[in-house]
């Protein structure tokens, strides 16, 4: 569907910024108009990672007046194969200050605004009632429910995109005119079953893929040309280099965007979506131990069974000395459970530990009283044992 432009245009655009601009200028569909209404805009990006580098920087190059940027990471090394906004002598830094620097030098025409704190119950209401449009770079599911609920309580439309290893998804939520996030995705599923990209990976240049549909959306609602994706979920599979287009629907059920909603104001979103389950959180009381503690027990000849429930590309990064690999899927299919030994205790680890309480909850099931997981996983144990090995 088309709908009115979502910003009024500024008063004028500088001779400076004509001949920034030409190139747009002289698309009748954009026109003078169209820009001085990219002008007028205030674009808040959720995160300056994978979808919100090249989102920053092409809404940047684009002419948007002001852009905010929510974000409370540093640069990190792994960041560099994706988050092409940030560069080497950045690592280290603030990415929102070394997103800041980038957009600059692509244009210091754009006013940035930074929110470097993370983005939670307290402030996002503030923080998005300042901006016309929010372009949702997050990569976790308790923030997209966030960004998706501020954002239909104060009525702004949003431009949502995901990604994971070599696919990628984009639409535009927008209550007031479609389906919000939650009329896709009514529960956020279950803790573990699907990976996120610090798990499974991404291919770098997917990023650029799902971050430039974005923009195409965001410029399309700001000045109010073509049709949005409103309605509509652009799913694209890089491996095929294949795009589909599926079609959403409002529904008239959502708890929060539906004819009797039940969601009316913020709610407890790490709660909603768990960060481990309920049986994961049971089996891992009492039952997590340190870095130190199994370097203890290695030392000492203990009589243990190391198991890495992480995926083979994984396990040949990084690895404990003594592990095994059993990919954690072999123990929800109950595949792994008749090779495990009786007479040794069962360390699991993974890479951070969510993945390793998951399994330990099935191990604790099945008898295997007194298993125990490596909290921080192998990350953990990189950080305070073998510093010298890489982390991912």
């Amino acid at each position: 569907m088309s709908l009115p432009p979502l910003v009024e245009p500024a008063a004028e655009l500088t001779v400076d910024e004509v001949r920034r601009y030409s190139r747009h200028l002289i698309i009748p569909d954009v026109g003078m108009d169209g820009q001085k209404r990219l002008k007028n805009a205030k674009v808040l990006c959720v995160g300056a990672g994978g979808l919100g580098s090249p989102a920053l920087m092409y809404l940047a190059a684009a002419g948007v007046g002001t852009l905010g940027i929510v974000e409370f990471d540093t640069v990190d090394e792994s960041n560099l194969q994706r988050q092409i906004i940030h560069g080497q002598s950045d690592i280290g830094r603030s990415k929102g200050e070394s997103a800041r620097d980038s957009v600059k030098e692509i244009n210091p025409y754009v006013d940035v605004i930074l929110h470097e704190e993370r983005l939670d119950n307290d402030n996002v209401m503030e923080i998005f009632s300042g901006y016309d449009l929010i372009v949702d770079g997050t990569d976790n599911f308790a923030t997209r429910y966030l960004v998706n609920d501020a954002a239909v309580l104060l009525g702004k439309p949003y431009v949502w995109g995901s990604i994971y290893r070599f696919d990628g998804q984009a639409s535009v939520f927008w209550a007031e005119h479609g389906p919000c996030y939650r009329c896709l995705y009514p529960e956020a599923p279950p803790p573990g079953m699907v990976p996120s990209c610090a798990e499974g990976g991404v291919l770098g240049v997917l990023c650029a893929s799902i971050g430039s549909i974005q923009v195409t959306e965001a410029i399309k609602l700001l000045a109010g040309v073509g049709e949005p994706l409103v309605g509509r979920l652009m799913i694209y599979d890089a491996l095929e280099m294949q795009y589909r287009s599926v079609k959403v629907r409002k529904d008239p059920n959502c708890a929060l965007c539906g004819e009797n909603p039940t969601v009316t104001e913020l709610i407890d979103y790490e709660s909603f979506c768990g960060v481990v389950s309920e049986e994961a959180a049971e089996a891992a009381q009492g039952s997590t131990i340190t870095s130190k503690q199994l370097k203890e027990w290695i030392d000492e000849g203990e009589n243990i069974d190391i198991i890495d429930v992480r995926e083979v590309n994984e396990y040949e990064i990084v690895s404990i000395p003594g592990a095994r690999l059993i990919p954690k899927n072999e123990f929800l299919m109950g595949n792994a459970l008749q090779d495990l030994p009786q007479d040794k205790r069962i360390v699991l680890h993974c890479k951070t530990g969510v993945r390793s309480a998951e399994v330990l909850a099935v191990l604790k099931s099945a008898g295997f009283a007194d298993a125990v997981h490596l909290g921080g996983g192998v990350i953990g144990w990189v950080n305070q044992i073998e510093p010298e090995k890489p982390v991912y």
